[in-house]
C-alpha cells in the first residue's frame, strides 16, 4: 500500500481529468452544433473565440467542483461526493446560461443545456461510483493506532467509526503505557492517530513517526491551532513564530465591515419575496409574532438582540433556556421547513446592517449557555475576538449540535486565517449546506447544551 500511495494524487489528477474532457467534449457539441449556429455571423467568433467560450465554461466548472469538494473521492463520503458534483454542476449550468446571454445579448433557449445537464448528471454518477470502486480496491480502510491521553476520545473514537470506508482503529494505547509500547504497537499498524494527549508524550511520538516516515494524525489544541495562523518570522538563524492575538487588523475590520453592507443590501433586495412567504405562513399557522428576538454575544461579550423568524410555539421556553432538541415537538411545521433550509435566519441581516453581526464569523451564543460552556472550557471566550455571523467555520464545518470545544477550534482556526477570500469561500459553501439535514440536527433530548 505503501507504495501505491505516492500515485494517488496522479490517479486523482487522471480520475478528475477524464470527467472534465467528458463536460468539454459536451459542451463543445452544443456550442457547435446549436448556439453557434444561431449566432449572426457578424458575431460569430473564430477558432480562439471558440475555444475562449469553451475554455470560461470549464473554468468556472472546475472552481465550482474545486470549491465543493467534487474531486474528493476518498476523502467524502460517496453521497457527499455525488452531492458536490451535481451542485458544482448546477451552479456551472447557471452561469452558463448567463454567459450564453450575455453572447447572445438576449434570451436563449435553455433546452439544450437541460438535455446536456441530463447526460452529465448520468456521466457524474458513473463516475462517482467507478472512481470509488476503484479506490477502495486500491486504498482499503487504514489500519491505524489510537494514542490517547488525558481521557479515553469516546466521542472521537465513535465519529472515526462512523468512516470505516476510510479508517480501521486495531488497537489503542494510552500515553502512561510508555514509549517503548507505543513503539511496538507502531510497528503493526499503517499509522497514528493521536488523540487527547498532553504536550510531551505528544512530541515524543510525533518525533519518532517523523523519523521512521509514518503517516500520523493529530487531532489538534486550541494552541496549536494558534500557531498554526501564526506569521512566519527569520530575523536571525532562529525561526520566529508571530502571533499577534488580536482578532481583525483596522484595514481588515473596514474591508469587512464595507463588504457585510453591501451584501447585506443586495442579498435584502432579492430575499425581500421570500421573507414576505415566510412572515405570511408563520403568522397565518398560530397568529404569533413573526419575529423572534433574542439575547446573544458578540465581539468581546457585547449582548444584542437578534432576529429570527420564529420556528417554535410561542411558549417554547417556559421551561428555560435550551438549545433544538432531535425531532424537538416545540418546532411548528412552518418551523420545520425554514430550520432545514436555514431559511429562519434571514432577518439577521437587519443585525448585520446594524453592526451587531457580520456575514461571516462564529456564531452568537446565548449569554446564560456562554456562561455553562466557559466553566467547563475557558477557552470558550476566544470566539469572541471578532464579530458574530450569519455564518462561518464552525457553521459550514461543523453542525448545529457539534460540541463546543470543537466549535471553539473551528472558530479559533477562522480567526486566525482571516482573509476577505476566506470569508467569500465560507458563503459559498454556506449554499452547499442549506440541503445537508444533519447540520440542523439537534442536540439529545437529555441535552439542554451542546456539551457531551
Amino acid at each position: 500500500m505503501k507504495k501505491r500511495e505516492r500515485y494517488k494524487k496522479v490517479i486523482s489528477l487522471l480520475e478528475s481529468f477524464v470527467l472534465m474532457a467528458i463536460h468539454t467534449f459536451l459542451f463543445g457539441m452544443i456550442w457547435y452544433h446549436y448556439y453557434m449556429e444561431l449566432l449572426p455571423r457578424k458575431m460569430r467568433f473564430y477558432r480562439r473565440g471558440n475555444w475562449a467560450v469553451i475554455g470560461i465554461y470549464i473554468l468556472v466548472l472546475l472552481l465550482f467542483t474545486k470549491l465543493y469538494g467534487g474531486y474528493k473521492v476518498g476523502y467524502l463520503r460517496l453521497f457527499d461526493v455525488i452531492y458536490s458534483q451535481l451542485l458544482s454542476l448546477f451552479c456551472g449550468n447557471v452561469v452558463l446560461v448567463v454567459e450564453l446571454c450575455i453572447i447572445f445579448r438576449d434570451y436563449v433557449n435553455p433546452a439544450p443545456v437541460l438535455g446536456m445537464t441530463l447526460v452529465q448528471t448520468i456521466v457524474i454518477l458513473i463516475w462517482v461510483f467507478f472512481c470509488r470502486w476503484l479506490y477502495m480496491k486500491l486504498y482499503p480502510p487504514r489500519n491505524l493506532l489510537l494514542v490517547y491521553g488525558e481521557k479515553t476520545p469516546t466521542e472521537f473514537i465513535k465519529k472515526i467509526n462512523s468512516r470505516k470506508d476510510k479508517y480501521f482503529i486495531s488497537r489503542q494505547v494510552h500515553v502512561s503505557e510508555g514509549m517503548d509500547k507505543i513503539i511496538e504497537a507502531i510497528g503493526e499498524c499503517e499509522g497514528v492517530m493521536i488523540c487527547e494527549t498532553a504536550s510531551h508524550p505528544r512530541n515524543e511520538v510525533l518525533k519518532y513517526c517523523f523519523l521512521h516516515s509514518v503517516r500520523t494524525y493529530v487531532v489538534p489544541k486550541v494552541t496549536d491551532l494558534m500557531l498554526i495562523g501564526s506569521d512566519e518570522m527569520h530575523l536571525f538563524d532562529t525561526p520566529l513564530l508571530l502571533s499577534r492575538n488580536q482578532g481583525l487588523t483596522v484595514g481588515q475590520a473596514f474591508v469587512k465591515r464595507a463588504f457585510d453592507i453591501v451584501i447585506s443590501l443586495v442579498g435584502t433586495v432579492i430575499a425581500s419575496p421570500i421573507m414576505l412567504v415566510i412572515a405570511l405562513a408563520i403568522k397565518l399557522y398560530d397568529g404569533g409574532p413573526v419575529i423572534y428576538k433574542q439575547t446573544r454575544l458578540t465581539k468581546d461579550g457585547e449582548p444584542f438582540q437578534i432576529y429570527k423568524f420564529r420556528s417554535m410555539r410561542v411558549d417554547a421556553e417556559q421551561k428555560g433556556a435550551r438549545l433544538a432538541m432531535k425531532n424537538d415537538s416545540r418546532v411548528t411545521p412552518v418551523g420545520k421547513v425554514i430550520r432545514n433550509l436555514h431559511l429562519d435566519e434571514l432577518p439577521q441581516i437587519i443585525n448585520i446592517l446594524n453592526g451587531d453581526m457580520s456575514l461571516v464569523g462564529p456564531r452568537p451564543e446565548r449569554p446564560e449557555i456562554f456562561e455553562q460552556y466557559e466553566k467547563e472550557l475557558p477557552e470558550f471566550a476566544f470566539r469572541l475576538k471578532v464579530k458574530a455571523g450569519l455564518t462561518g467555520y464552525a457553521q459550514v464545518y461543523g453542525k448545529y449540535n457539534t460540541t463546543p470545544r470543537d466549535k471553539v477550534k473551528l472558530d479559533v482556526t477562522y480567526i486566525e486565517n482571516y482573509s476577505i477570500w476566506l470569508d467569500i469561500k465560507l458563503m459559498l459553501l454556506t449554499f452547499k449546506i442549506l440541503f445537508q439535514k444533519e447540520n440542523t440536527e439537534g442536540v439529545n433530548a437529555d441535552q439542554t447544551t451542546a456539551m457531551k
